[in-house]
């Protein structure tokens, strides 16, 4: 298992996976949601969303299976929600609203939506089209330790780097992961087009 370590696909998996889950881009949120009375637990925030991503990274195989879907497949599909996730942060628009019916803070709108969503979740499977698990996992286990640390000091995060601060971070990771969608796009469709074209 460890022949399969890359330090480099660690890396992109980590930058990857750290400008979708967007923890400091949440720090307002997470503020306000205090502000107005509604405590996040740090410790059970982490492993729930570890344990929802995790187990949606292994068993998301079979539930596409189940639809007769391939891994390149869901990838293209993965990107274009990436693409869009990217817009969000690079234009200041709201594309994915959270319009849930629960209303407590801890599991809505922190775990889900904000750090195991739609977009963590497909993610992880796009991903797996490129990378060996091995390295996902670890960059995942990385993201999870960095995401329990910034809901432990959220106050202290956000005076260190200030509203601008978080504000540039937001903006470079966007362009970040509008570069990385492009990049699964062009790679899956190509094997799409390939495929398609074996069969015809």
């Amino acid at each position: 298992m460890l022949s399969t370590f890359n330090l480099q696909e660690l890396m992109s998996a980590f930058i990857v996976l750290f400008a979708v889950i967007d923890i400091i881009g949440s720090i307002p949120i997470i503020l306000n949601l205090k502000q107005s009375g509604r405590d996040v637990n740090a410790v059970q925030a982490t492993l729930i969303s570890f344990a929802l991503l995790i187990g949606f990274f292994y068993a998301g195989d079979m539930v596409l299976k189940l639809f007769q879907v391939d891994i390149a497949s869901f990838a293209v599909a993965g990107s274009i929600v990436l693409f869009l996730l990217a817009l969000e942060m690079i234009l200041d628009v709201e594309i994915f609203k959270n319009q849930g019916p629960i209303k407590e803070a801890t599991l809505v709108p922190l775990v889900f939506p904000l750090l195991a969503g739609a977009g963590s979740f497909t993610t992880l499977l796009s991903l797996r089209a490129e990378y060996a698990a091995l390295n996902i996992v670890i960059a995942l286990i990385l993201n999870m330790i960095w995401v329990y640390v910034v809901l432990k000091m959220t106050g202290k995060v956000e005076h260190l780097l200030g509203k601008g601060g978080i504000y540039l971070i937001r903006k470079f990771f966007g362009i970040i992961l509008l570069a990385i969608a492009a990049r699964l796009f062009t790679a899956n469709i190509t094997n799409l087009i390939d495929q398609f074209q074996g069969v015809c």
